[in-house]
């Protein structure tokens, strides 16, 4: 039985290599917390190989932003460049362990539309995971609105 006891909830498995990793991933709500809006808790990953991500921006492959401001555009931007990421790095979105978003804004609706398009994207499963959604004053490269920080579990 997973940490966690009865409650806790295991993360699904497709056939493949992705199979084969999920067994390693185990993600936890527990009972006793609030219900989340689709990410968990805890993930808890066997030991094995770990890639950290840097934090992907809404930058195309010159480094220029794209989508100056417009949310949904360079959420777009982040996911496509997070999905490259992880190919390089022999990866899914479902491998992702732990994800933070940070959103150049204090508003709550921008926030959960911010959240919405991620988790919308081919990039959604990596917000499954644990996850944090943060309100910031100011990102790194001017007009910046969102940006992605991804933990990964490798597959064997």
């Amino acid at each position: 039985m997973p940490a966690g006891g009865e409650n806790a909830v295991r993360a699904g498995t497709t056939p493949g290599r992705l199979a084969d990793m999920t067994e390693k991933i185990t993600r936890i709500n527990p009972e006793q917390l609030h219900q989340t809006p689709g990410y968990h808790h805890i993930t808890v990953v066997e030991a094995g190989r770990t890639a950290y991500l840097a934090g992907q921006c809404p930058l195309d492959r010159n480094g220029d932003l794209v989508g100056a401001g417009s949310l949904e555009t360079q959420a777009d931007q982040v996911a496509a460049n997070a999905l490259t990421a992880l190919a390089a790095a022999g990866a899914q979105p479902q491998h992702v362990v732990r994800s933070v978003i940070y959103v150049r804004s204090g508003q709550r609706d921008i926030l959960a539309a911010a959240w919405r398009r991620l988790t919308e994207s081919a990039l959604g499963p990596a917000f499954t995971t644990a996850s944090t959604l943060l309100g910031v004053a100011q990102l790194g490269f001017p007009g910046q609105l969102i940006e992605v920080d991804l933990t990964v579990a490798l597959p064997d």
